[in-house]
């Protein structure tokens, strides 16, 4: 069995991580060239990054963190000649974001849900699955709302190349573009479905806290945020590893069709940028994690 391969769309691109070694191909705008450049694995969190449980949320820090760097390079690769923002203004745009996303989809679907005087001081199960309904519904809006959008829509095509690529990596198939084009591009793996599976577990997990005044429900989201990322991360790893178990393909299909609103299917020349970054990081498989979220 090949090791997992991970990774994620970027500008005008494909990361893809293997164990330690992490590669981000770009096919630069202004002449069609494919660069393909490696990033340095950032050894963090390794020992508490066993714990099961535990690790999630530290991976999701991983994760969230290479991906700014790996949405910094392709950007840099891919118009070389624009000015890029600093490392303050990433920082700032990061913040903003996830203020943005704990505002839209915690604090406003939390404050619709405690105006309904029915679901205010009534079930703690009843409230959080109204609470967890409005914020998966926001988060289909946005979605379909961004997937509009021409430069996202790109990024959702190499997102479906990226699990392209990957699949016919673990079919043990050549890498090239004939191969990798005959797969679906959704994967049991994505973060996407990482996403699905959080939305549905802090349904159950923000029951635990009852139904008190809505400053006291605001503070438990946040709090159990970290449960909530752990629980979702180890039932993730559990699907990627037996998806071949028909119960385990039905559990997955919810984070499976949520992909189709983040995956497109791509060129084969974005399958052919997602196939120069896999063989950056395959070509000597040495220095593998054992699991890696796409």
């Amino acid at each position: 069995m090949k090791p997992p391969v991970g990774g994620q769309a970027v500008i005008e691109g494909v990361m893809m991580q293997n164990g330690d070694r992490i590669a981000v191909a770009v096919r630069r705008q202004a002449d069609g060239e494919i660069l393909v450049r490696s990033l340095s694995a950032r050894a963090r969190f390794r020992r508490i990054g066993r714990v099961p449980f535990v690790r999630g949320l530290f991976r999701m820090i991983d994760m969230l963190s290479l991906g700014i760097r790996a949405l910094n390079l392709s950007t840099r690769l891919a118009f070389p000649e624009e000015e890029q923002l600093s490392k303050g203004g990433t920082f700032t745009t990061f913040a903003l974001a996830i203020l943005i996303a704990v505002g839209g989809f915690i604090v406003l679907p939390l404050y619709l849900t405690n105006s309904l005087p029915g679901l205010r001081l009534g079930s703690s199960i009843v409230f959080n699955l109204v609470e967890g309904l409005i914020r998966l519904s926001f988060f289909f809006l946005y979605l379909v709302l961004i997937g509009r959008m021409r430069d996202i829509r790109r990024v959702f095509q190499y997102h479906g190349a990226e699990h392209k690529a990957v699949y016919a990596y673990e079919a043990g198939e050549a890498l090239t573009i004939e191969n990798a084009r005959r797969h679906t591009p959704l994967h049991p793996r994505c973060g996407t479905a990482f996403l699905m599976t959080v939305f549905v577990i802090a349904i159950l997990i923000f029951s635990l806290a009852g139904n008190p005044t809505l400053w006291l429900k605001i503070l438990s989201r946040l709090l159990l945020l970290p449960v909530v990322a752990g629980i979702s991360y180890e039932i993730l790893r559990l699907t990627g590893r037996h998806f071949d178990k028909p119960w385990i393909r039905f559990l997955a299909q919810p984070g499976l069709w949520l992909q189709r609103l983040t995956t497109a299917e791509p060129t084969d020349d974005m399958i052919e940028v997602a196939i120069a970054s896999l063989k950056r990081v395959t070509e000597a498989e040495s220095g593998m994690a054992p699991d890696a979220a796409l």
